[in-house]
């Protein structure tokens, strides 16, 4: 059976950011992350690690202005690069699910690589900010990536405390479920995952 490279390359600039980035979905969890804010390097760092992703992220935006711009266009652009590595899908498991814990939290997420977009995050962080960073860009990280990537998640913090577990929980539980989802089934093989022909 002919083996297909699962790798995108994404240039996306725009007044606000510039982004280059490529993934490798059959990578082993090796990554090169630049974005200039630290902590998010560390989460998509985590995020390639515990997917199995090769992810080379450089990124350069106004972060003087505020962190925001930065992290929703890296989303918008990981979820462009998922999209075009996955391609028609073919043999792909499509749906991923995990639970994971990070020390007093505890993340559930759901996913459907199904092409059509809808977003559920139920997160309550009592105290969002980890040093510079505030936990609710997690949020729009994960909102732009969805709708880019054009899938299904649904993310829920079941309970924690600590925001910087909360939101390693969340980045560690989605690439989990994302790795299930991305996966070949030998069983599926050349064949689309739903009764429709395409997704």
């Amino acid at each position: 059976m002919e083996t297909i490279d699962r790798v995108a390359e994404i240039e996306r600039n725009t007044a606000e950011t510039q982004i280059r980035l490529s993934v490798n979905l059959d990578g082993s969890g090796k990554s090169k992350i630049s974005t200039g804010i630290p902590f998010f390097d560390h989460m998509l760092t985590l995020f390639s690690r515990h997917g199995l992703f090769d992810l080379n992220i450089e990124a350069k935006g106004d972060i003087e202005v505020d962190y925001h711009h930065t992290v929703e266009d890296v989303g918008i652009a990981l979820g462009a690069a998922f999209k075009e590595a996955l391609g028609k899908k073919i043999g792909i498991r499509r749906y991923g699910f995990f639970i994971l814990p990070m020390d007093e939290s505890l993340a559930r997420v759901a996913l459907d690589l199904s092409g059509r977009v809808y977003f559920r995050y139920d997160v309550v962080a009592n105290n969002p900010m980890i040093r510079d960073f505030n936990v609710c860009l997690v949020r729009e990280f994960f909102l732009a990536f969805a709708n880019t990537l054009g899938a299904n998640l649904h993310i829920c913090l079941e309970y924690g405390e600590e925001p910087h577990h909360i939101a390693e929980a969340i980045f560690k539980c989605v690439s989990r479920a994302l790795r299930s989802a991305c996966e070949t089934d030998e069983r599926a093989a050349g064949t689309i995952p739903s009764t429709k022909g395409v997704i």
